[in-house]
């Protein structure tokens, strides 16, 4: 016996073939794209492709964040009421608190490798400052130094802003292995009344980068 299975007829049987009314309605071929549609297709999708690479490039320069503008470091200057004088200060330096040594109305340090003081200073001969000069350094040179040996690395008349005056600087060294050398300058500058300015700058160790900093302090001050 035959056990084909056969389909019952559809209510639409009359209007199919006969071979589709026991076997169901034959699949219809898939439709093909033609050529020429399949040609401006593949056109306009990379048309709608390079619209987008621009898009998003023309989206990205228009939306992209501002490069950071470089901001000028701001300079930091110590005002010194007392002295009659303001003085500007490196990076790295800060103003202290308290003066080190008796008598300096102001201080900036730059942690333990250098520091510079201010101070009012007594009348002297503003048209020769270099013998009050003298004696505050030699003055100093002892009580902060203590040095074997003493240096004289640079001694000359100055006039910082606006103001005439004198400035010593020495350098002194250490026959121990444990002390490096040290470096100490002493300015005078005329001030009212004619009374001085005594600013007084110390490095220890002594390198070429303190020395700068403290000549730049002292030059800058007003």
């Amino acid at each position: 016996m035959d056990e084909r299975r056969v389909w019952p007829p559809t209510d639409h049987a009359d209007d199919l073939p006969p071979s589709a009314r026991w076997y169901g309605t034959p699949a219809p071929p898939p439709r093909r794209i033609p050529r020429r549609l399949r040609r401006l297709l593949l056109i306009a999708l990379v048309s709608l492709g390079a619209g987008a690479v621009i898009g998003g490039v023309v989206f990205f320069v228009l939306n992209r964040p501002e490069a950071p503008v470089e901001t000028v470091a701001e300079t930091v200057l110590v005002t010194d009421r007392l002295a009659g004088l303001t003085y500007p200060i490196p990076a790295g330096w800060h103003e202290g608190a308290l003066a080190p040594v008796t008598g300096f109305t102001s201080v900036a340090v730059n942690d333990d490798r250098a520091t510079v003081m201010a101070r009012p200073g007594e009348k002297l001969d503003a048209a020769d400052p270099r013998p009050a000069l003298l004696k505050l350094a030699e003055t100093y040179s002892r009580l902060l130094l203590h040095g074997d040996t003493i240096d004289v690395v640079e001694d000359k008349k100055v006039e910082i802003g606006g103001r005439t005056g004198h400035t010593r600087a020495v350098r002194a060294g250490y026959r121990d292995v444990v002390n490096q050398p040290a470096f100490l300058r002493v300015t005078v500058l005329t001030a009212e009344e004619a009374r001085s300015v005594v600013m007084l700058g110390l490095a220890h160790p002594d390198d070429p980068a303190a020395r700068r900093e403290i000549d730049t302090i002292m030059t800058g001050a007003r």
